[in-house]
């Protein structure tokens, strides 16, 4: 096969074609409400791997959940496209509900687990965030198998980024002034194609801060004051 047979799109170009011909098909104004100004009610924070489709595992429509992804569904202030997509949503689309997604195989958080990574780049520093959630959990992680090991560093990682979420100046301004939004911690198993409830629903400073006197207080260095 040559190079140029590799770089040919017409494979995916004819398949949204069909696409666009059956959406349409199926109703003729489709496309024209699809168009129109977005409203959507959910931010969903996930990971970037290819097994997960955000609309898909929840049903939706297009228009009806704003996606932010990444290598390891990680929340981070030093994100700028993370930050940015959280201010835009929360600010100017107000929406109701924000999703941490974590799922179960995640190639990050197995990454995660090692303790000497060997591989260099930009990748192995970026899950330096989830290797800062093990080393704030060692004690859940000590004597668990691989597998067991792994699975619980996949919530464990959707509990910090939970945190971080609830504690972006975003969302505390948001709570401040009355505005309705809740907070999800949840995981989806592959196997299965089934989401799960981590964390219950977090919808201001008061549900905050029961969790971070109990399971998220770990995920900060100053919880004290926050609690």
């Amino acid at each position: 096969m040559s190079a140029k047979d590799t770089a040919d799109l017409s494979p995916l170009l004819e398949a949204n074609r069909k696409w666009a011909d059956e959406c349409a098909a199926k109703d003729s104004t489709y496309f024209s409400k699809v168009a129109g100004s977005q409203a959507p009610e959910y931010l969903y924070i996930g990971c970037a791997d290819s097994r997960v489709s955000p609309a898909q595992l929840f049903n939706m429509a297009p228009g009806e959940v704003f996606v932010q992804r990444n290598v390891g569904n990680l929340v981070s202030n030093k994100d700028l496209n993370c930050m940015s997509c959280l201010e835009y949503t929360v600010d100017h689309l107000k929406i109701k509900h924000i999703l941490v997604c974590g799922h179960y195989n995640c190639g990050a958080c197995k990454a995660g687990l090692v303790w000497h990574p060997k591989t260099a780049g930009v990748t192995n520093l970026w899950i330096s965030d989830v290797r800062e959630v093990r080393d704030k959990n060692a004690a859940k992680l000590h004597g668990l198998s691989a597998d067991d090991a792994w699975d619980k560093m996949v919530e464990l990682n959707v509990e910090a980024q939970v945190f971080n979420v609830c504690a972006s100046p975003i969302v505390q301004a948001a709570w401040a002034r009355g505005q309705p939004l809740s907070v999800h911690g949840i995981v989806y198993t592959p196997g299965t194609g089934l989401v799960k409830e981590l964390i219950k629903p977090i919808t201001g400073m008061e549900d905050a801060g029961a969790l971070l006197r109990a399971d998220l207080k770990q995920h900060c260095f100053f919880s004290e004051s926050l609690a």
